[in-house]
């Protein structure tokens, strides 16, 4: 009995220090999901403190750095067009504008470019011809009169006068055009086609046609002759023959490379040694006055259309998604003018040249009218117009050490 009892105490003290043992690991694990639970919750409550932060932070930040719109474009310059308080040649290193070796053959203009200006300025000049002793070929335009009938009736919408066509444009259905071909002004041709089946007006898809057409004229343009540019460009061009005309062609072209080469150099090869902050500030809130105008013209452009901007970053390329990354670009576009003003203020000064802006007005107003110097005027006020001026004396001044 005395052994029994005492296996008996034996096992049941076993299982008392097992379950004590079991719960005192319950209340460890316990204790450790609440401490990990806690920790989360901590950090967990730390990232939303410090997301609330950062938003709060970024719209105080952008309300500090918001640029308001300008409208006024001569603000910060002088009457004289340069930039109020500034000394500009402190400001900036200046390329070696006097010895800039020019490559010849990325001035010079090209046959293609030569060539191609001067067709335009032939297709201009095109006129309607009723020589009879021309031909309509492929690619003419043409002005003719038409009645079209089915069975002998007239339908609507297949009459016209006057009415322009391209032959080979593909305009007309079937081969209208084609059936042209060949014929001269004056003549009276009977036009055969059907409709096709598909055509949109259901009442005559699928049928025949007959049009009376009449050739009024064919469109011509002029040859580059003497004859042409005495007659038509000596005036404007001054120029007599046409070999004049072609070489001032060839030299509006070069001169056109050269600028933009000594123009592009000088830029990319001076450096800002400092930026006149209250300039650029001033730039910053004039270009978004433009960049906001251009969003009104836009919305009111595309109207009609379903398509609308909300905002002048919305407008500025794929990079610029935001106001933040806008304000960064205004900065920096802001910084590219300055640096055009600094660089043609001191080539000016350094170079003693002067404006005559009475005598830039008088050939503005020969050139424009009063109404539009006045409209100038008021637009963008006499800095910006000195400024503008400036600019185009220290061109000349650079050409002619080059040309």
């Amino acid at each position: 009995m005395s052994k029994k009892n005492d296996k008996n105490n034996t096992v049941t003290m076993s299982k008392s220090k097992a379950k004590r043992e079991a719960r005192k690991k319950e209340v460890a694990k316990s204790k450790r999901k609440k401490l990990i639970w806690k920790i989360v919750g901590i950090v967990a409550a730390i990232a939303v403190i410090a997301a609330l932060a950062f938003a709060i932070g970024g719209k105080v930040y952008l309300a500090v750095i918001r640029t308001s719109p300008n409208s006024d474009m001569s603000a910060g310059l002088t009457a004289e067009g340069k930039i109020d308080g500034v000394d500009a040649a402190s400001l900036i290193e200046l390329a070696d504008y006097k010895n800039i070796s020019v490559p010849a053959d990325e001035v010079a203009a090209t046959a293609e470019e030569v060539d191609e200006s001067i067709n335009s300025t032939l297709e201009s000049y095109t006129e309607l011809s009723t020589d009879e002793t021309l031909s309509i070929a492929d690619g003419d335009q043409v002005s003719i009169d038409y009645v079209g009938t089915i069975d002998g009736v007239e339908f609507e919408g297949g009459s016209a006068e006057d009415y322009s066509l391209t032959i080979g444009s593909g305009t007309f259905i079937d081969d209208f055009e084609q059936q042209l071909i060949g014929h001269k002004p004056g003549e009276e041709v009977t036009v055969e086609v059907t409709f096709p089946d598909d055509y949109s007006n259901a009442d005559i898809a699928g049928k025949d046609a007959s049009f009376d057409v009449t050739i009024k004229g064919i469109t011509v343009t002029p040859e580059l002759t003497d004859e042409f540019v005495a007659e038509k460009l000596s005036e404007t061009e001054g120029v007599s023959t046409a070999e004049e005309y072609r070489a001032k062609v060839e030299n509006d072209f070069y001169e056109q490379h050269l600028e933009d080469y000594l123009t592009n150099y000088i830029m990319d090869n001076s450096t800002v040694k400092s930026y006149p902050k209250k300039y650029v500030k001033t730039l910053k809130s004039i270009l978004k006055y433009d960049d906001t105008q251009m969003v009104a013209y836009y919305n009111q452009l595309f109207s009609g259309y379903g398509m609308s901007y909300e905002n002048p970053w919305d407008m500025r390329g794929e990079d610029i998604d935001d106001e933040l990354s806008y304000e960064k670009e205004l900065v920096t576009r802001a910084e590219e003018g300055a640096k055009t003003a600094l660089v043609y203020q001191t080539i000016f000064e350094q170079e003693g040249l002067s404006i005559d802006m009475d005598a830039a007005i008088a050939e503005m107003t020969e050139e424009n009218g009063e109404e539009y110097v006045t409209n100038m005027k008021n637009t963008y006020g006499d800095g910006y117009m000195a400024q503008a001026e400036m600019k185009e004396v220290v061109i000349e001044y650079l050409m002619s050490l080059y040309k």
